[in-house]
């Protein structure tokens, strides 16, 4: 009883700060002719009402939603409607399942439990996207935790059912739905293809097909309808990248051209290759040696493969990396407190285009004092917290006296930190040259490129050394 207290507790404090940072600025307030993503948020409310799939009801105030004429429409009314609408998706859906995912944790103490779950709330970077830049990302990535909760305590249906949901919800939790499949996958084999796993399958199947089919009901009327949603879901029109986004495409377009030198279909089949046999190894390990460390390691090592090289990816969809890897945290504390500092950092060009330098430099702070506090960064660096005992074991084979993995991984730590202090300075209190107008976000970009590639390094190592050490893998029977 004395740790809901708490949870209780961290959840006012998880509210509070959501509800202060939307006090600020937020996308586009009053820049005409874009307007930024609270219009576009708006905008689909409108299309909604108004055009062919419309069996709705303007409740509150037709003003709000009137088609055409409602372009750019800005009210302090609306603006609360919309706030307290993200609040709510967080209180119906991303919260409980943080919540029910801590809780389920196993031998770990009520009170870490409570830490975790603290860490994870006061994660600056979905905070400052969904209160500050104006989007519903808490409702996605709380269907994708409900799947990995699901799946990960043997409620294999609820969890093919949320994961459904959200890739419906969103196209971007493809980034989830690989490993999701090779860890089902694996589960049904190890309960044998002729006996229970066979009919867990079935089962599963039939739970994916008829939620897609609940979801896509309302557009399979018309084909055009279909179709203009598939384009919508899947813009492959729009190029390789868009704006500056902290992937392997944006880096490297500072040196080389890719956009300009190669045809559009070439474009699509190289950054279809580089994501599929960057994550394949992981996926591989995870369908044929299944279980819940493994799937929670593997969500991590796929969504960034897809971060750094799909097509079309957006500077916001580091987001849905960073959601596994808030659930490791309690893994490797070190480790994960890092990642989510790059994670935000890489949007920093974004959040100051919204004007929300304050509110990112508060609960960057806030998070970080959280998770030092729980989790000190000087305990959480030996070669055992960092995962990577078999593999300096292996290296040690090679080099007898590599002892010094801990101290690289504290310099690399601190070097990083830095640089992003360093740009961040810079970004704001600069001017960039008139004939590099863009040269902090691209560097913001790059810097961070480079620190997530040597994350999926990191966590496909972590993936492939554990396949040596079957102590922390769990009975999934």
């Amino acid at each position: 009883m004395e740790m809901w207290s708490w949870m209780t507790v961290v959840v006012l404090i998880g509210l509070t700060v959501r509800w202060t940072v939307s006090l600020s600025s937020y996308s586009g307030a009053g820049k005409p002719p874009m307007f930024g993503d609270y219009e576009a948020q708006r905008h689909w409310q409108e299309i909604t009402l108004n055009l062919p799939v419309k069996q709705w009801a303007e409740f509150i105030d037709p003003d709000w939603v009137a088609l055409h004429t409602s372009r750019g429409y800005e009210s302090r009314a609306h603006k609360l409607f919309m706030r307290t609408t993200v609040l709510a998706a967080d209180l119906l859906i991303y919260i409980p399942a943080v919540l029910l995912y801590c809780y389920s944790l196993k031998e770990i103490s009520a009170k870490r439990k409570i830490a975790i779950a603290l860490c994870i709330l006061l994660y600056p970077g979905l905070i400052l996207i969904d209160y500050g830049h104006f989007q519903y990302n808490s409702v996605s990535l709380g269907f994708a935790l409900w799947g990995i909760l699901g799946v990960s305590c043997d409620w294999d249906l609820l969890g093919s059912l949320a994961f459904c949901l959200a890739l419906n919800y969103k196209q971007m939790e493809l980034y989830h739905s690989l490993p999701f499949f090779c860890f089902l996958l694996g589960k049904c084999c190890k309960k044998g293809l002729k006996g229970k796993g066979f009919a867990l399958l079935i089962r599963i199947g039939c739970t994916v097909v008829a939620s897609f089919l609940l979801c896509w009901l309302p557009f399979l009327t018309e084909r055009e309808h279909a179709l203009q949603v598939v384009r919508r879901l899947f813009p492959v029109d729009r190029g390789l990248f868009e704006d500056k986004v902290a992937n392997i495409w944006c880096s490297l377009n500072v040196f080389l051209k890719i956009k300009d030198i190669l045809p559009h279909h070439t474009q699509i089949a190289i950054s279809f290759c580089c994501t599929f046999l960057s994550l394949l190894p992981a996926c591989i390990k995870l369908a044929v040696q299944p279980s819940s460390k493994g799937f929670r390691f593997t969500l991590v090592s796929c969504a960034l493969s897809f971060f750094l090289f799909s097509f079309q990816v957006h500077e916001k969809s580091i987001l849905l990396v960073s959601l596994p890897v808030c659930l490791v945290l309690t893994e490797i504390p070190f480790m994960s407190t890092w990642f989510l500092l790059v994670s935000t950092f890489s949007m920093l060009p974004l959040l100051l285009k919204d004007e929300l330098l304050l509110p990112s430099v508060v609960t960057v702070m806030a998070f970080v004092i959280a998770c030092t506090t729980f989790f000190p960064m000087s305990e959480n660096t030996s070669e055992e917290k960092l995962q990577l005992q078999s593999f300096a074991a292996s290296v040690r084979r090679l080099l007898p006296g590599f002892t010094c993995l801990p101290r690289i991984m504290q310099w690399l730590f601190l070097s990083s930190v830095i640089t992003m202090v360093l740009l961040t300075i810079l970004s704001v209190t600069l001017d960039p040259p008139q004939k590099l107008p863009d040269l902090f976000s691209v560097l913001i970009c790059f810097v961070s490129c480079v620190n997530f590639v040597f994350f999926l390094v990191y966590f496909n190592i972590v993936i492939m050394w554990d396949s040596k050490n079957g102590r922390n893998r769990k009975k999934i029977d």
